[in-house]
């Protein structure tokens, strides 16, 4: 197998966004930049989230990794709590691999979503060091 077949395997699968989450990911967008100590960076598609130096969430701009209607953000460590909550909400997945690295996706299907997305990114943002 080549060095290029590899690298392309060890990529998650990103979907073009639907415009129900072009919106969604702006009105989110919004919110995060509003938060203290937060700043951006395009990353693939995506938009990057850190507080400081630390990332903790990627909002779709033209891409979306997982879903087509899906956000990504990241936990550097759970909690037990915040673990057991993970596994109980069926809009949260994500490969393996990226789960490995800390990385959640969650779905969202409609705007009432978008409350329950804003919590995620909160608990994200405030693990976030």
């Amino acid at each position: 197998m080549s060095t290029k077949t590899k690298a392309k395997t060890r990529r998650p699968k990103m979907h073009r966004i639907t415009e129900d989450m072009k919106q969604w990911s702006a009105m989110l967008e919004n919110e995060l930049r509003s938060w203290p100590h937060v700043t951006t960076r395009p990353m693939f598609g995506l938009l990057g989230f850190f507080r400081k130096k630390a990332i903790f969430a990627a909002l779709p701009v033209t891409r979306a990794i997982g879903a087509p209607n899906s956000i990504i953000f990241k936990f550097k460590s759970m909690p037990p709590d915040l673990s057991q909550r993970v596994d109980r909400d069926c809009r949260l997945s994500i490969g393996t691999k990226m789960r490995a690295k800390g990385w959640l996706s969650f779905e969202i299907n409609s705007s009432e979503d978008l409350r329950d997305a804003l919590l995620w990114l909160g608990e994200a943002y405030e693990l976030a060091t």
